[in-house]
């Protein structure tokens, strides 16, 4: 467990021009357990259901494994220079052989602001350029409109149909490639070691 926590601990947290994103610990279960049974955060993340505050603690504790393990889990979303949750996003395995996928959810109070599209990019960025994960999916309800122009505002395009939980969902996807091609010129023509600087901040 040492160098799970040691590993986890390293990892640097990532900034953006509106937020600040680290790592979740289990210090973090008692805020997301709030935020992940929100009504309306929780339609569609959990089917609707109120999940209990162990089945949050027992998420988290995945994230750190997975951290430790393959390099990425989830993330808690603050606004920059404030501390207090306001979201969370990441990248977790799925699927069966396993695939890797985006997933964000930000307090209803933040909605509508951009914010999402914000921290989903800078997942990708991390997932691409410091993991070196060569597709990245994106899955949603579908009723859930917003999480699917969310998904095509990140310039995923769709890729498939899953049953999840007896709920048909679908997916979207987005290759390393064809994301390095959406950066802005300026971006773009930064080196790959000069892009991680960019994306990495001091924690």
């Amino acid at each position: 467990m040492a160098s799970q926590e040691s590993h986890h601990h390293a990892l640097r947290a990532i900034e953006t021009a509106r937020l600040r994103l680290r790592p979740c610990t289990a210090g973090d279960a008692d805020d997301l357990h709030r935020l992940w049974t929100d009504a309306y955060v929780r339609r569609y993340l959990w089917d609707d259901i109120v999940i209990t505050r162990e089945r949050a603690a027992a998420e988290i504790n995945t994230s750190i494994r997975s951290f430790q393990r393959r390099g990425f889990g989830l993330w808690v979303v603050c606004l920059k220079g404030e501390s207090s949750l306001v979201g969370f996003c990441g990248l977790r395995s799925f699927g069966e052989p396993a695939e890797v996928e985006m997933v964000v959810g930000l307090a209803p109070a933040y909605w509508g602001r951009g914010l999402a599209t914000e921290a989903s990019r800078a997942m990708l960025r991390y997932g691409f350029e410091e993991v070196g994960l060569e597709r990245i999916y994106g899955g949603a309800d579908p009723p859930n409109a917003a999480s699917i122009r969310l998904m095509e505002r990140c310039g995923m395009t769709f890729a498939k149909k899953m049953r999840v939980n007896d709920i048909e969902a679908v997916y979207y996807a987005v290759s390393r490639d064809a994301f390095q091609l959406q950066l802005a010129p300026n971006e773009n023509d930064l080196s790959g070691r000069d892009r991680r600087r960019r994306l990495r901040a001091t924690i």
